[in-house]
């Protein structure tokens, strides 16, 4: 038998003809699966691996930790990668990769590999990972080797060799566009979508229904946070109650991208800008991560310091360039994250939130823990506050401006 490689398999045709390439190389392959909540039979998936010639297969359910490992730690830092990217996939590759990692110390092995492209991020952050968990680790990246893309220059040649090799597969030499499914969301980005003039189709769309084709009717609910995590949701349109109610981090998440794809919610097209220097056109639905974000940000206003806020804003940017870039195990995310669990031992609380044709809205907070002062925030009643103190505060601060010529 050859050398052990342990490679992150998705069932898809990139994988499936990277597994027969190892196993024509000579490569004893162990195929991973991570199960981050995507919509694939992991039961045929895996049977195809073994069919092709895989010597093993691992299933993992992942979905519990990346709720509340990775997906709620970003939501306690509101990350949002150039404000508008939720992260979804940013989110579930460090999981992954140390998920991998961790079976191929199992299999007595520091061979890996993977089948992201060279153009994209995901190379980045499963590669990064590989190496801070296993700095004695060997790489097998195809979409990088001159062996590899000599071969297989695009996806006709690999759907041929699929062909001559046995391989199944149900794709066809036409792609409209490329997928990553997972619990915080689906996107879709190449094929089409890389002219940004094309206007996505509305039969491209998986996660949520057209906000047109939304209920008439709104669906209320309340969000319960502690230390700036959800902990309970409420259905309010249902009549609330303990029957209308869900705990629990995995559980919670789902019922929240239940609601929120049957209104239509956390559709998003844009242009970002890689980590690898060039520029992507993406398509996102994310429901859930929409929905707790925007209640999240909320609660923060009721309970935080305004200085605490506002550094917590600052920080955010390049909490979510950490992530989008694949440094989620670093140092100087360590060093951010303590900073914003910090922030967040008082951030608990109830949020009302009205989903409705697209639109989350927050109509409503309350906390034991909030700063709020009715007595000063009215216009009807003075309170402690002498407004007489504010002409002396305004003219310092203008004093400076008054200076210029």
């Amino acid at each position: 038998m050859g050398e052990k490689v342990v490679l992150a398999y998705s069932g898809g045709l990139d994988t499936s003809a990277i597994l027969k390439w190892l196993i024509d190389k000579g490569y004893e392959v162990i195929c991973f699966i991570g199960d981050v909540g995507q919509e694939d039979d992991f039961e045929k998936a895996k049977a195809k691996a073994l069919e092709i010639g895989a010597c093993k297969v691992y299933v993992e359910d992942l979905k519990k930790d990346f709720v509340e490992k990775y997906i709620f730690e970003g939501l306690k830092s509101n990350a949002v990668y150039e404000g508008k990217y939720l992260l979804g996939t940013s989110f579930a590759r460090p999981l992954i990769a140390k998920k991998q990692i961790e079976i191929a110390k199992l299999e007595g092995t520091n061979i890996v590999a993977h089948g992201a492209t060279g153009k994209g991020n995901d190379q980045v952050r499963f590669e990064m990972v590989y190496m801070q968990l296993m700095p004695e680790v060997e790489i097998i990246s195809p979409w990088k080797d001159s062996e590899f893309t000599d071969k297989f220059k695009g996806r006709s040649d690999l759907i041929n060799y699929a062909k001559e090799k046995g391989i199944p597969i149900e794709s066809t030499f036409e792609k409209p566009y490329s997928m990553d499914d997972n619990l915080m969301h689906i996107s879709y980005e190449a094929g089409q979508l890389e002219d940004p003039a094309f206007e996505a189709q509305e039969s491209m769309f998986k996660k949520t229904v057209s906000p047109k084709n939304a209920p008439d009717t709104e669906t209320k609910i309340e969000i319960e946070f502690k230390s700036g995590i959800p902990v309970k949701v409420t259905d309010l349109s249902k009549g609330g109650g303990l029957e209308n109610t869900v705990t629990g981090g995995l559980e919670l998440f789902q019922y929240l991208n239940e609601l929120g794809s049957a209104n239509g919610i956390g559709r998003m097209d844009l242009v970002e800008n890689r980590f690898v220097g060039m520029k992507s056109r993406g398509v996102y639905e994310t429901p859930a991560g929409t929905i707790l974000w925007k209640a999240h940000s909320d609660l923060e206003g009721l309970v935080l310091d305004r200085e605490v806020t506002h550094l917590k804003d600052m920080l955010m940017p390049k909490i979510a360039e950490l992530i989008y870039n694949g440094f989620w195990f670093s140092p100087e995310m360590d060093f951010l994250m303590a900073a914003v669990n910090k922030s967040q031992e008082n951030v608990d609380g109830k949020v009302t939130m009205s989903l409705y044709k697209g639109n989350a809205f927050v109509t409503a907070r309350e906390s034991q823990s909030n700063i709020y002062s009715w007595d000063l925030a009215s216009m009807d009643d003075l309170g402690d506050y002498d407004p007489k103190d504010a002409k002396g505060f305004i003219k310092l601060n203008a004093l400076r401006l008054t200076l210029r010529k």
